[in-house]
């Protein structure tokens, strides 16, 4: 039994006999829901399969690129690219052709998967990557062009299963990131099944019964965290996955009641939108409903019972159609007073961290009595460290990625002679193994007393205002005299809509200046903002909302 729960094939083979007529992938489209079962899943992953292996003759170990937006077709591309012994590289659907020129020219793919709606940008690459021989269309009815499509493809299954090794590569996940050039992460087939293993634990503890589950998840799948989590570790659960064409808020709701969802993947910037909406629901609720809120929200803090909270708070768990627990949080820290709310009301929100480098789960805050301060108790295959010197978090175990495609000095940077990874995330770790991450090593400001300050912490603080929509801290070089090559705290903040309408020019300024300057007594007086920039638009940000920092720095400096 070892050996085929050791080997991604025969779990993919085992997982489709064993929940055959049950929904594994589903979407919502103009023409009404598209759903795959996980014996349809399987099948038409076969037939792509023996179309990639027999008429096109691609070969072990060649990559398959995929630029689409997430949906049910997706997850039969990956499966086709594992069954057919392929490296499979998502795309972010976001970057420009000359960000997709720079990440194809490094993989060398020899096949792209496309949605209708990158076709044009694939037969552009096509022209600058000799690689690139094949594109093959995702969408049932393509229009206009004459490429093969999934669903027009030869309807043959037949095709022997490529078995490859714990030690090969099964993804390229090239890294956004929030500074510098994209990196290509390879993650082995081995880093998955550890990434298995460890959340199989972590899963059972949120969903302790076994059943119907059904899971909405709006992160691309172009993101390990999706990857792994979303959609490899909830299949092999048997769960059902469901995908939005729309990140309304409303929409979403729409589809979570529709589809009687349980449980939800997202971004901490997607959860604060949530909160936004069930205030505005408490808003347009009766003034007794309104008068009494606080107080319920009050006494709910000494609650422990989910299932009275539910019924406390039953007008807002209604917006979710009733069957809503619990959702998991990724991608980057959420603020405590979200973190706090949603727990009041009874609705769950569970923390992981992680990294792509880590495949890419490393802690998930899932005890009952969670410290909601921490990121989390360590998976069980993973040992960790705290660096003396630097306070930077290390990290080791199975999970840890083969290293950067093409780079193995930038490897060798990042995985130490002992094999720990360097997060770059300053730490610390208790008796317990839970996890606080309190900053991140490359932001770190350097004042010229010496001190040292993370915007996360300054941020922190600061985002508790209501009449700041978005906001970056980071550090302003100073230059000549005494004090070069030291830093002073810098601030860009963009005001909400109802600030902008009631004040503008000066008087806005003012206004958000004396804002800052309310919140930041609660700050030691070295770690307050003194170079304060308000504007106007919106913060850049990375496909997973993460605030691109240095973009941000080099805007306000330019």
């Amino acid at each position: 039994m070892r050996e085929r729960e050791d080997n991604v094939l025969s779990l993919l083979e085992d997982k489709t006999n064993i929940y055959a007529r049950k929904i594994a992938l589903g979407m919502k489209t103009r023409y009404g829901w598209r759903e795959l079962t996980y014996d349809g899943l399987g099948q038409m992953s076969r037939r792509i399969a023996s179309y990639l292996i027999n008429d096109l003759g691609l070969k072990r170990g060649e990559k398959l690129a995929i630029l689409s937006e997430s949906k049910p077709e997706y997850g039969t591309c990956v499966f086709a690219s594992i069954i057919s012994g392929l490296v499979t590289v998502p795309l972010d659907i976001k970057l420009t052709i000359h960000e997709l020129t720079s990440i194809l020219s490094d993989c060398q793919p020899s096949v792209i998967m496309v949605s209708q709606n990158y076709i044009d940008k694939a037969l552009e690459l096509q022209k600058v990557i000799p690689s690139l021989k094949h594109i093959i269309i995702m969408d049932m009815m393509p229009e206009s062009h004459d490429l093969p499509s999934i669903y027009t493809i030869p309807y043959n299954y037949i095709s022997k299963w490529r078995h490859r090794s714990r030690k090969s590569t099964m993804f390229i996940i090239y890294t956004s990131g929030t500074t510098g050039a994209p990196k290509g992460v390879e993650t082995t087939f081995g880093n998955i099944l550890a990434q298995l293993k460890d959340l199989n634990v972590v899963i059972r503890q949120i969903f302790p019964k076994k059943g119907d589950v059904r899971i909405l998840s709006i992160l691309p799948m172009n993101h390990l965290f999706e990857m792994t989590v979303g959609f490899t570790t909830f299949l092999n659960f048997g769960f059902s996955v469901y995908y939005t064409q729309s990140l309304k808020p409303k929409d979403i709701l729409n589809i979570i009641k529709d589809k009687k969802i349980h449980f939800m993947i997202l971004v901490p910037a997607f959860l604060r939108l949530l909160k936004s909406v069930l205030e505005a629901e408490i808003r347009n609720s009766s003034k007794f409903y309104q008068a009494t809120f606080p107080l319920k929200f009050f006494l709910a803090k000494f609650l422990p019972f989910r299932p009275i909270k539910k019924l406390m708070f039953r007008k807002l768990h209604n917006c979710f159609g009733g069957s809503f627990k619990s959702c998991l949080s990724g991608g980057a820290p959420y603020d405590l007073e979200t973190a706090r709310f949603f727990k009041r009301i009874g609705i769950d929100v569970y923390e992981g961290y992680g990294l792509t480098e880590t495949s890419p789960v490393a802690t998930m805050n899932v005890e009952v009595n969670r410290d909601l301060h921490s990121v989390g108790k360590l998976l069980p295959s993973y040992e960790a460290k705290v660096d003396p010197a630097t306070g930077e978090l290390l990290l080791k175990g199975p999970s840890i990625m083969k290293g950067y495609h093409n780079q193995p000095e930038l490897t060798a940077q990042a995985i130490d002679k002992d094999g720990f990874f360097h997060t770059g995330d300053i730490a610390r770790i208790d008796k317990e193994r839970r996890v606080y991450i309190t900053g991140r090593i490359k932001n770190m400001i350097v004042l010229s007393g010496g001190k040292k300050v993370f915007p996360e912490e300054v941020e922190a603080v600061l985002e508790k205002s209501d009449k700041f929509a978005e906001l970056c801290v980071f550090g302003v070089s100073r230059e000549g005299g005494a004090k070069d090559g030291t830093e002073d705290i810098g601030l860009v903040v963009v005001p909400t809509d109802e600030i902008k309408s009631q004040y503008q020019g000066e008087e806005l300024e003012k206004v958000m200046r004396e804002e800052v300057k309310r919140l930041s007594k609660n700050l030691a007086p070295y770690k307050r903002p003194i170079n304060i920039t308000v504007i106007n638009q919106a913060l850049p940000r990375t496909a997973t909302k993460k605030i691109k920092r240095r973009e941000v720095k080099e805007m306000i400096q330019a």
